[in-house]
């Protein structure tokens, strides 16, 4: 059958064809019964839920308590005490007998009880000094023939202060402890603010990637149902003797390789509707998630000095390695007191009382001439200081380290600030540039499939037109998230995302 006898018959499956392609190209896209998933909503429930963020949650709580921890050695400590005992002893015969009457001599059996109470309160200042307040009350009940006093009562009150003159001497270094605590509670809030800021980038790129998966899937089914109506005109023309195997072979293995392609957009639209599903929610994989469509991109380009001054001022990373800094300084100052010997200087006065009774005894305590003092001075000196000298060395090479660290985040945040400014500038060019190939492989397209449709042009060419089409689509599609993952980086750097989606940490 020569090409002028088959002409009819091919610009008949030419127009099937064309029919085919047309309404699968302009058909509206199957809508889930779920409904539209916005970026909000997932950034809300990825605030809500995410397993790292609820994890990172607690931290704060536990960089606060260590402050009362800290404070808790500088706060009132009282003490209370109360004891009571007995004795007995049995009568004792002398060995030696009187030389007058020449009996031995016997001492009496003895019996006694003990009480006592004491209650006391110490407090520890800042400035390395030690008060403590005590008074105690003790009841004595012993032979008669032993004491005029029976039962007696002994009281007394005693203030003793204990001050420090070289190690742990002065506010700076004693509050240091509890200052630390404080920066590690800001430092805590701000590795918090640093996970969010994370979890609400990675909800941005699972939302966009599903939005291209999905939409990748129509472009690989168009495709199908383009490469299946080659393969039925491939047969027919066989048929007819205008087409030999090969080309009916060559028909086969193109439907099979777009076949893969649904599988593999199938499978990679699974696998991100289970990533995001994962970031936005606990145990939900198989909640169903609704329509979703690329946001909108502001097409201002950022400029370099403004957000970078951003990033300096809200970066979580930055600002917490900056309040490292300031932790190594107070670590280096309790270092540096601490490779000192340690002397203190203490002095007790107290007042007693002793009486029958304990109104009385307690009474007695204010009269002048029962009172008691002493001084004492204590040094202790370990033997070269060898292991305070080497944590304070330790201490400063920690600093050191901090200082070195903050520069180079610096210099990291400014790197990281001009490329994510330059990706933006080259994915939004991209962006524009991938449209008018697409709009190209339209034309192109469009126009294969008219010389098709006259008899002037075989399936195959409009076949390999359709797969430029689908590249073009893909690559306008990869651009697009190519863009939005380019801003989202670049307001992580900034740390700008929480302000952008309303969001308040607690």
């Amino acid at each position: 059958m020569n090409l002028r006898r088959s002409l009819p018959l091919a610009l008949t499956a030419a127009n099937i064809f064309a029919c085919v392609c047309l309404s699968a190209q302009n058909a509206a896209p199957v809508a889930p019964t779920a409904a539209e998933l916005t970026l909000q909503e997932c950034i809300t429930r990825a605030l809500a839920k995410n397993f790292d963020l609820e994890i990172q949650r607690y931290s704060p709580q536990i960089a606060k308590d260590a402050i009362d921890i800290a404070r808790s050695d500088y706060l009132p400590v009282v003490t209370a005490a109360t004891s009571t005992g007995a004795s007995h002893n049995d009568p004792i015969i002398g060995s030696v007998p009187d030389p007058i009457t020449g009996v031995f001599p016997v001492t009496p059996a003895s019996n006694g009880s003990t009480r006592s109470t004491s209650i006391g309160v110490t407090q520890q200042l800042y400035t390395g000094t030690s008060l403590s307040l005590s008074s105690q009350l003790g009841r004595s009940h012993i032979d008669p023939a032993l004491s005029a006093l029976n039962p007696a009562y002994n009281a007394d009150v005693t203030l003793s202060v204990r001050q420090q003159l070289l190690r742990g001497f002065g506010r700076d270094v004693n509050i240091a402890g509890v200052n630390r605590a404080r920066l590690g509670f800001a430092r805590a809030n701000l590795d918090y603010k640093s996970q969010a800021l994370t979890v609400i980038r990675a909800t941005e790129g699972a939302y966009h990637d599903l939005v291209f998966n999905r939409e990748q899937l129509e472009v690989k089914k168009f495709t199908l149902a383009l490469a299946e109506r080659f393969y039925e005109d491939a047969k027919n023309r066989k048929q007819f003797g205008v087409a030999i195997d090969l080309d009916v072979l060559t028909a086969e293995v193109g439907v099979a390789n777009a076949r893969r392609g649904v599988l593999l957009a199938q499978q990679s639209v699974g696998d991100s509707a289970q990533n995001l599903l994962a970031l936005i929610g606990q145990f939900e994989l198989d909640a169903p998630l609704g329509t979703v469509r690329f946001t909108e991109v502001e097409l201002t380009f950022p400029v370099f000095a403004s957000s970078y001054s951003l990033a300096k001022q809200n970066q979580p990373d930055y600002l917490s390695t900056q309040l490292a800094v300031e932790q190594a300084k107070l670590d280096l100052k309790v270092a540096k007191d601490n490779a000192r010997p340690s002397l203190s200087v203490g002095g007790a006065v107290g007042m007693n009382g002793r009486r029958g009774n304990a109104g009385a005894a307690f009474s007695d305590t204010f009269d002048r001439d029962n009172n008691s003092w002493q001084v004492d001075l204590s040094l202790t000196y370990p033997w070269g200081l060898v292991g305070d000298k080497a944590r304070y060395r330790q201490a400063q090479a920690t600093l050191s380290q901090q200082q070195s660290r903050l520069r180079q985040l610096e210099q990291s945040i400014e790197l990281q600030v001009r490329t994510a400014i330059r990706a933006i500038e080259t994915d939004s060019e991209s962006v524009k540039i991938s449209g008018q190939a697409r709009l190209l492989s339209d034309k192109q397209y469009e126009f294969q499939k008219a010389l098709f449709d006259s008899g002037k042009s075989t399936s195959y060419l409009v076949l390999q037109a359709q797969n430029d089409l689908e590249n073009a689509r893909v690559a306008e599609l990869q651009a697009k998230v190519n863009l939005r993952n380019a801003v989202s980086t670049l307001r992580q750097i900034e740390g700008s995302s929480l302000q952008r989606y309303g969001v308040t940490l607690p």
